[in-house]
């Protein structure tokens, strides 16, 4: 692969408008903008990242997860592409190399549309109705590869369909974004039949057509059948993702009393040597709130990790634009940070993700959106009842669910119900229960 053709700012289905204009803001910022102003990045105010919802202490949702992870990819690229730039430096790659940070920045506020209600448990309720519940029955009517996009749901597969799939009413190439921030937001490209034991992949069988469409332009090569090599700067997205939702839920944990103050500051200083731990240690002196202080380490923790991680990045470009599949850049820290951030990962499973809180919502999700399905599908499949009719109305219209394949028509339930923001999905399961009704 080669940068020059991995950095191109033609639009997915907009390809016949393309011009090479220089326009005030670029064709990736374009993106970054369109993101801001949609819909669906907007539901992921009330979609739960962690914890629930905000009460009267305030945690992130995926919203503000995606935010936050824009502002760290941007950064880390930013960082990569200075460590870089004296090797790209009166070649034509070093004007393409300056849209990284752009390109980053919109592919992380893409990742996490896809996302279902009621944060990572949500997929998991989704794939489970397929595989041990009501779903099993539909196994013999999809061909192999649709029952796995079915059985494995995958988030960031949604994500991708979310930004090309033309529903009803769209346009031509969905959201008709460019074609490097589509592929930086593919972190399994790879169909659902290379899975694997971990059942991550980039892409349904809807949207494949559009990937490779993309990647042909991209110059992304194809490794084996339905298996291509990553776009380097999917690296980038990921490394930032994996540092914020670690930290960021370390900190959401001490807001909520999980962990206490001593425990976060220890996790915490453990990224940094003995010298700078003193300095930081002198600065939270001045510090009285232990939230503040907490902040003040989260702040220096992301950033000894954004410099690290863009180091390795620009050490293993070559070995990226080869189409070597490599470890994530967070697992290639040098062993302090490494370690440090083992712990934290080792706490957040073992104290964090378990907690009562967090199981509840996991609970009620699963409750909420399994009844949602068994509604839907059953409406979907038998629409010629008086119930389903009902039902149906309940549905946006851009979803198809009078499409003539009976995967399209599974797929515009899970379109429905993984766009659904948590609040909507508790108030549609209310109203299906008869729990609650309009006000006469």
């Amino acid at each position: 692969m080669n940068w020059e053709r991995l950095i191109s700012d033609k639009r997915l289905g907009m390809e016949e408008f393309h011009d090479r204009r220089i326009h005030i803001r670029s064709d990736f910022q374009r993106d970054y903008d369109r993101m801001i102003f949609s819909s669906p990045f907007r539901r992921l105010q009330n979609k739960t990242q962690v914890f629930p919802l905000p009460g009267s202490i305030f945690v992130h949702n995926r919203l503000t997860h995606s935010l936050e992870v824009s502002s760290v990819g941007r950064s880390m690229a930013r960082e990569a592409w200075l460590l870089m730039r004296s090797r790209h430096e009166g070649r034509e790659s070093g004007p393409a190399l300056d849209k990284i940070p752009d390109i980053v920045a919109a592919a992380c506020l893409c990742h996490d549309l896809g996302n279902p209600p009621f944060g990572h448990s949500g997929e998991k309720t989704i794939s489970t109705w397929f595989s041990e519940g009501a779903g099993l029955r539909l196994r013999d009517n999809l061909t192999e590869r649709q029952w796995c996009d079915f059985s494995r749901f995958e988030g960031n597969a949604n994500s991708f369909r979310l930004l090309t799939h033309q529903f009803c009413g769209r346009r031509k190439g969905g959201f008709a974004m460019t074609y490097s921030t589509l592929a930086s937001i593919v972190k399994y490209p790879w169909t659902s039949l290379h899975g694997g034991e971990k059942g991550k992949f980039g892409f349904f069988e809807s949207e494949e057509e559009d990937y490779r469409r993309v990647a042909l332009e991209l110059g992304i090569p194809e490794l084996e059948e339905g298996v291509f090599a990553r776009h380097p700067l999917v690296y980038l997205m990921e490394a930032a993702d994996d540092i914020c939702y670690q930290v960021m839920d370390i900190e959401d944990s001490h807001r909520l009393g999980i962990l206490s103050t001593d425990e976060v500051k220890s996790l915490l200083l453990s990224f940094f040597g003995e010298k700078d731990r003193g300095r930081m240690e002198r600065a939270m002196g001045h510090l009285d709130d232990p939230n503040e202080q907490v902040g003040y380490l989260r702040s220096n923790a992301i950033g000894v990790m954004v410099g690290e991680c863009a180091g390795v990045f620009a050490d293993n470009e070559e070995r990226m634009l080869a189409g070597e599949r490599m470890p994530s850049l967070v697992s290639q820290m040098r062993p302090r940070l490494a370690e440090a951030y083992s712990r934290c990962s080792h706490i957040a499973w073992n104290r964090i993700y378990c907690a009562s809180d967090v199981v509840d919502v996991d609970i009620a999700g699963n409750r909420i959106i399994t009844y949602l399905m068994d509604a839907l599908m059953d409406a979907v499949l038998h629409p010629e009842r008086n119930s389903s009719k009902l039902l149906l109305l309940k549905v946006p219209r851009q979803y198809d669910t009078g499409a003539a394949s009976l995967y399209e028509r599974l797929q515009s339930v899970l379109d429905h119900v993984s766009g659904m923001t948590d609040v909507y999905a508790l108030d549609l399961f209310r109203k299906l229960n008869g729990h609650s009704l309009p006000a006469v």
